[in-house]
């Protein structure tokens, strides 16, 4: 019999910055007409979002005249970087600092695409917490959204391939450096939903968790410019169309699609879902498209609310919350770059393994 890897433990790290409302004022400064910067409020205020928080720090700082976003010029890509060098490991070891239990770590697989450096967050965060040179790293990269799923399915390929592996599972995204100046609302108002946030995960195939059952992946034909990611001179420029919530709504509504989300189970009866929460609209798409009763995206939209959305971590965040919950039965979907959706059927287990 084939061993079950789970999620035996969850948990996550915010900056202390709070930035929602400073992000706002800086964004609506760069809109010319009135009726722009209405929409922009108004939207805005729609959004499901009321806090976000990033690692530039608290308040208006790094929005004033001469500071990080308010110089006479736009911060450059390798200013942007050493930023990410230096408080993404931060906020990684944060989050597995909450960890009830590290010891025994085989594996460490990394998920970030907000940053690039080398040697990688996976050998720094390996030698901060001093673990033996022999564990097996992997990292992924520039995913998008979805790669907190990926990251925690190829953890669980690795322990379904060596049953003693423990893995430490990462996801650590630091959006909130690679804002624009723009005169685009959509883009403005795009760059409003994200933040900064890291998660962290313990995967193995014994003791109680969610465990992980089949993976699910999708890519839609010709969505592929609905949502891109550009390194440019200054960051990397993220493009989201507002056409992607309908985009994905359609998608849902595929009886095909359907089939393989519920595999058997008619998506009414799956307990619990977490669901990325890449947008209000988002949620609002799969909730419609999809049938689901009205609560099953509550914790979804608890985080965006509280959180924003953390590129690849906030799906994390979302199951942190979920794993207390020892559902019977669940399905974790993430949504990104391609258009690809990207998910994995879950339920609880008490089983020693």
């Amino acid at each position: 019999m084939r061993p079950v890897p789970r999620i035996n433990a969850i948990a996550t790290a915010l900056p202390d910055g709070e930035i929602d409302s400073h992000y706002r004022n800086w964004a609506q400064a760069q809109l010319r007409q009135d009726k722009q910067r209405r929409v922009f409020a108004r939207m805005s205020a729609r959004g499901g979002i009321d806090r976000r928080f990033s690692v530039l720090g608290a308040g208006q700082s790094h929005f004033d005249a001469g500071s990080f976003y308010g110089g006479d010029q736009a911060p450059g890509t390798a200013q942007r970087m050493a930023i990410y060098a230096s408080e993404a490991p931060r906020l990684a070891l944060s989050a597995i600092a909450r960890l009830p239990d590290i010891a025994g770590v085989t594996h460490i697989v990394v998920a970030s695409c907000t940053g690039f450096l080398a040697p990688g967050l996976d050998q720094i965060i390996a030698r901060q917490l001093g673990l033996s040179a022999d564990v097996e790293r992997i990292s992924i990269g520039f995913m998008g959204c979805y790669a907190g799923i990926t990251a925690l399915r190829t953890a669980a390929h690795i322990a379904r391939s060596d049953p003693d592996a423990r893995v430490l599972t990462l996801a650590v995204e630091l959006c909130t450096l690679h804002l624009q100046e723009t005169e685009d609302l959509e883009a403005l108002l795009a760059m409003g939903q994200f933040a900064d946030g890291a998660a962290a995960a313990i995967i193995s195939t014994s003791g109680a968790g969610l465990a992980m059952g089949e993976g699910i992946s999708a890519a839609l034909e010709e969505s592929s410019d609905l949502i891109t990611w550009t390194i440019g001179d200054t960051g990397f420029a993220m493009h989201l169309s507002g056409a992607v919530p309908g985009r994905f709504g359609a998608a849902l509504e595929d009886s095909d699609l359907v089939s393989r989300l519920g595999n058997g189970t008619p998506l009414d009866r799956i307990d619990a879902w977490a669901v990325h929460p890449g947008g209000r609209s988002v949620l609002d798409a799969v909730e419609r498209g999809l049938s689901l009763p009205e609560d099953r995206l509550q914790v979804s939209r608890t985080i965006l609310r509280e959180c924003g959305n953390m590129s690849s971590a906030t799906v994390l965040f979302v199951l942190e919350q979920i794993l207390k919950q020892r559902p019977e039965t669940g399905l974790a979907l993430a949504f990104g770059p391609g258009l690809a959706l990207e998910g994995f059927r879950f339920g609880w287990t008490g089983d020693a393994g």
